[in-house]
């Protein structure tokens, strides 16, 4: 969602500098191994920090656009997010995509084991009685791709700096979220 629906706004260092989580950290799994007391404080600050940035959120260009394309083709749209649940209706909301995603596809790590893990694209192909087959998920970061690879369905790697680093997890590439007009 944040960096693919909405412009990338998260800066990940001064995040990890703000909970004391060391450079180039993942976040959620540095959290995972504090004490639990600790582990508590540091994600209630998160959650206030992704809060904010939730509020903050802008649309990607061309992005109301497509998703409108999608469902008047009648596909299923889902959220496969790292953000909690709250936080990811906030930025829907905040970016007037709300009615694009039913509250069941929108998938957080409250749910699920986050990305990389495809547990939650295995919840949202269940929830939609998908086949693998007619499944894509787009994404701008290697968890994204990641997750999809491993779930065994197809990789729309969005990066508008066309550098693609993960062609090894990539089925398709795009810069602008126009270039998926040709895959619907």
């Amino acid at each position: 969602m944040d960096g693919t629906l909405t412009m990338p706004i998260h800066d990940f260092d001064d995040i990890r500098s703000e909970l004391g989580i060391t450079p180039s950290s993942s976040i959620l799994e540095a959290i995972e191994k504090m004490p639990a007391s600790h582990a508590a404080r540091i994600t209630q600050k998160l959650h206030t920090l992704e809060m904010r940035l939730a509020r903050e959120a802008q649309p990607q260009p061309g992005v109301k656009d497509i998703l409108t394309r999608l469902t008047d083709a009648g596909k299923r749209l889902g959220i496969l997010t790292r953000n909690g649940r709250d936080i990811a209706h906030a930025t829907l909301s905040t970016v007037g995509l709300s009615p694009f995603f039913d509250n069941d596809s929108v998938v957080s790590r409250d749910d699920c084991a986050p990305k990389p893990k495809p547990d939650g694209v295995h919840l949202l192909l269940e929830h939609w009685n998908a086949p693998k087959e007619e499944t894509v998920i787009v994404g701008d970061f290697l968890y994204d791709v990641q997750a999809g690879f491993e779930a065994g369905i197809q990789t729309v790697h969005f990066d508008s700096s066309g550098r693609f680093q993960w062609p090894h997890f990539t089925h398709h590439k795009i810069t602008e979220f126009r270039e998926l007009n040709s895959m619907i």
